[in-house]
């Protein structure tokens, strides 16, 4: 019998779930609500699409400072959002060539599927996720590490938005919809996966387009979706920034860079000379460059030898990355980073390696219980994930950054005496993290093999 599949989404993820059979205990839903059509944004979310598209700070007006509760609330939630980030670049780092990715869309749209799941299942993946309270508790630190974030007073732009794409036909739980609708503004649309599977594809992949500023194109590929989908869940996440320290272009030029220990490309290299955090550790030269307002900043981990990134990404961990963050110190530095993008054609699969870090339920058409999402009577039309992709956006140039579904990280601390400058060539493979400074989440990370390809 066919079973029947559900699909999550974000610019940088898509999953699939169909076949369960014993629902679990956890938060069992009372009541069921048909997919109605979702003509806008949600006005009850708390992260409403409404407000996330207005994130802008020319459209709206100075927002008040964060209280120190929702500091602690984003703390929370970076804490498991990074953990779990490196554990899923740990499962790409084999990967060759450029890397992108955003563990913050990764961590809001499971959680969102969490909030669904029931029994083992729930327990594989609240492990995988790194989550260690309730689910609303998990969701509220979610939605007040988003609000942090898309603060409009911080002086640059991150935006969010999410959307339930669901079969017309299927009935899902109304607790589970006005949950994830209240949290992340996340509006149930009604598609039509029965009979028009791939025009439904078109529909979902144009919204993430928009959302991302056309940056996340043709997310999910021809063909993932069929006339067994019942439900796509939409992440999008956008970041425009720009440096607090510009670099000039007319400073820019050709210059060498190492791809290999053996073979070197031209690239286009910025140059600029400021103050910078700093520090050197476990064979590598440590950068971060804030954006402007201090807010968030890119922490660029170069190693020492031209050969030396496999080794330095066998040493990445959250635990790793505060060890970093706490060694810099301000000093003058004499900055040499090439002109990047990174813009994979297609979407990375990741059903293997979250099955890998332990979440294996979920894909079993015979364990699998996501009946907090639907309680449907017959086995074959329960959901069981079936597929995850992952795609994201990164530029760099000399006025800033910008990126699709992607982490974001700033530090600053207090500047020292001027001195003279330290030397940081990023002429070979290095990596990078957009980190937010107060909370300490990374919004996106990946590596630069060589910044001439894409």
């Amino acid at each position: 019998m066919r079973s029947r599949i559900l699909s999550f989404l974000a610019p940088m993820l898509m999953f699939a779930c169909s076949d369960v059979t014993a629902p679990g205990p956890e938060n069992p839903p009372s009541a069921s609500s048909q997919v109605a059509p979702h003509p806008g944004p949600s006005a009850a979310g708390t992260t409403s699409n409404a407000a996330i598209t207005t994130s802008s700070a020319s459209a709206t007006p100075p927002a008040p400072a964060p209280k120190p509760e929702e500091i602690e609330a984003g703390k929370r939630f970076a804490k498991a959002n990074n953990a779990f980030g490196f554990d899923i670049y740990n499962e790409l780092k084999n990967t060759p060539g450029n890397l992108a990715m955003s563990p913050t869309s990764l961590s809001v749209a499971l959680a969102m599927t969490w909030v669904g799941a029931k029994g083992d299942t729930w327990k594989e993946m609240r492990k995988v996720l790194h989550f260690e309270s309730s689910p609303a508790d998990v969701m509220r630190d979610a939605t007040q590490s988003i609000q942090l974030l898309e603060n409009p007073s911080r002086g640059l732009e991150v935006s969010f938005a999410n959307r339930l794409f669901g079969e017309k036909t299927y009935t899902f739980e109304k607790p589970y919809l006005d949950s994830t609708d209240k949290a992340f503004g996340a509006g149930l649309e009604a598609v039509d996966f029965l009979k028009s599977a791939d025009k439904s594809r078109e529909t979902i992949n144009a919204w993430v387009e928009k959302k991302t500023e056309k940056r996340i194109s043709d997310l999910i590929p021809s063909g993932a979706l069929d006339r067994d989908t019942r439900l796509v869940l939409v992440n999008a996440v956008y970041f425009l920034a720009d440096w607090q320290h510009p670099f000039t272009k007319s400073r820019t030029q050709p210059d060498d860079f190492a791809v290999s220990a053996s073979n070197k490309v031209r690239a286009e290299m910025m140059h600029q000379d400021a103050s910078f955090n700093y520090a050197e550790s476990d064979g590598a030269k440590l950068l971060e460059m804030p954006y402007q307002g201090g807010e968030m900043s890119m922490l660029i981990a170069l190693p020492n030898e031209a050969d030396g990134i496999a080794k330095l990404e066998k040493t990445l961990s959250a635990d790793k990355l505060a060890a970093w963050t706490k060694a810099m110190k301000n000093e003058r530095v004499n900055v040499t980073l090439p002109k990047f993008e990174v813009n994979p054609a297609a979407a990375t699969k990741l059903d293997g390696a979250l099955q890998k870090l332990g979440m294996k339920s979920a894909f079993s058409r015979d364990k699998a219980d996501f009946t907090g999402i639907a309680k449907p009577p017959s086995p074959a039309d329960q959901l069981v994930v079936s597929h995850v992709f992952h795609k994201a956006f990164v530029k760099v140039d000399e006025k800033g950054t910008e990126a699709a579904a992607a982490s974001a990280v700033a530090m600053s601390v207090k500047g020292a005496a001027p001195r003279a400058s330290t030397e940081f060539k990023a002429d070979h493979p290095f990596l990078y993290m957009i980190r937010d400074n107060k909370t300490g989440l990374v919004l996106f990370m990946g590596r630069v093999a060589d910044p001439t390809a894409k």
